[in-house]
């Protein structure tokens, strides 16, 4: 078993406590020799944990290659303590992998009972607004501009440890436990990036509304600090954030809408004025210059100035045509009075965008 502190300071990502309890968190990644539990060798744990108001790296190393079941059992004895569980991809290999080595040795999974945080599966859904090649977790690492000092992947150390049990040195040894020192190191960091899910949640605020290059410009401020900017766009919406700060750009249109009555079957439509009005109304116009509304024509135009719901129907608003699904907001005194609703349009927006 080795352990490690983790200086203050050394990382500028690394601030997992804006999230969690540091005390209750325990990160973690494992080594094996291959994917298949049965047919492979579980040969280094390592965990990160907060002690001594510092974080810190421990470290189980199979280096005999017949302790498989020993660092197995002191890993989950120490990991049983904490009560939220963080890893990358562990629901999809170390979880399952673990589970069944267990199985096999007969000891008690305490893994099972602590709340799982998988961060890839959070930021899967984000891929695109990173630009990146892939997620492994190097990739995110370089998104962050952090530098490794490991050289090896995964696979490379197989052969490196397979080496290292028949002559063991100690470059060997130092190869693979700087590589799952540096993974969970990574991670550590890594986390950061949970602000772009809780961007997409919608914890934000408006400070600012202006029109700018005929578009409606909101100026926000974020209750979660993004460690780089990014920038996505649909429908000539664009969202730029970084940091604390973000703006949203909608396009303003100035056209002539339709708005459609929902209860149509109390309309008529007025052909000449190509309007629908209630029944209480047009009871009093000549019946051969009405028709019984339709869904496709129970409806009344309106020019102004009106921005896109993207679909979302925050509100029934304006349309082209009745079976078109997006839907347009008219930007009139009572939408920019309305602070909830400008806010909940906001929150929509940027979870369609993201």
């Amino acid at each position: 078993m080795i352990t490690k502190k983790l200086h203050a300071g050394q990382s500028i990502h690394r601030n997992l406590e804006t999230y969690f309890d540091p005390s209750q968190i325990l990160l973690f990644d494992i080594e094996t020799t291959g994917f298949s539990p049965e047919h492979s060798t579980l040969y280094l744990i390592g965990c990160g944990f907060y002690k001594d108001d510092t974080w810190n790296i421990i470290q189980w190393f199979n280096d005999d290659g017949a302790s498989e079941q020993e660092i197995l059992f002191n890993f989950l004895n120490f990991a049983k303590k904490y009560s939220k569980l963080l890893h990358y991809n562990g629901d999809g290999f170390d979880l399952p992998y673990i589970a069944k080595k267990c199985k096999h040795f007969h000891i008690s999974n305490y893994l099972e009972d602590i709340n799982s945080v998988d961060l890839y599966k959070i930021l899967k859904p984000y891929r695109n607004i990173f630009h990146i090649d892939n997620l492994k977790l190097k990739s995110l690492e370089q998104f962050l501009g952090i530098t490794r000092e490991d050289k090896f992947s995964g696979k490379d150390l197989i052969q490196i440890y397979e080496k290292y049990i028949n002559h063991p040195t100690k470059e060997q040894a130092s190869l693979l436990l700087l590589h799952n020192y540096e993974d969970i190191e990574g991670l550590m960091d890594c986390f950061c990036m949970l602000g772009y899910s809780y961007l997409k949640d919608g914890n934000i605020h408006i400070t600012d509304i202006s029109v700018q290059n005929n578009k409606l410009v909101f100026s926000l401020v974020l209750d979660y600090s993004l460690p780089k900017r990014i920038t996505c766009s649909k429908h000539n919406i664009i969202l730029t954030a970084n940091k604390t700060d973000a703006t949203l750009q909608v396009p303003i249109i100035e056209s002539t809408l339709k708005f459609y009555f929902e209860n149509y079957k109390d309309y008529y439509y007025l052909p000449a004025e190509d309007m629908a009005v209630h029944k209480s109304v047009a009871s009093y116009v000549d019946k051969h210059y009405r028709l019984t509304a339709t869904k496709e024509n129970c409806y009344v135009k309106h020019t102004g100035c009106f921005i896109t719901q993207l679909n979302q129907n925050l509100i029934q608003g304006y349309k082209y045509e009745y079976h078109n699904k997006d839907s347009y907001i008219e930007l009139a005194d009572s939408f920019f009075e309305n602070e909830a609703l400008l806010t909940s349009y906001v929150q929509v927006i940027i979870k369609e965008l993201l």
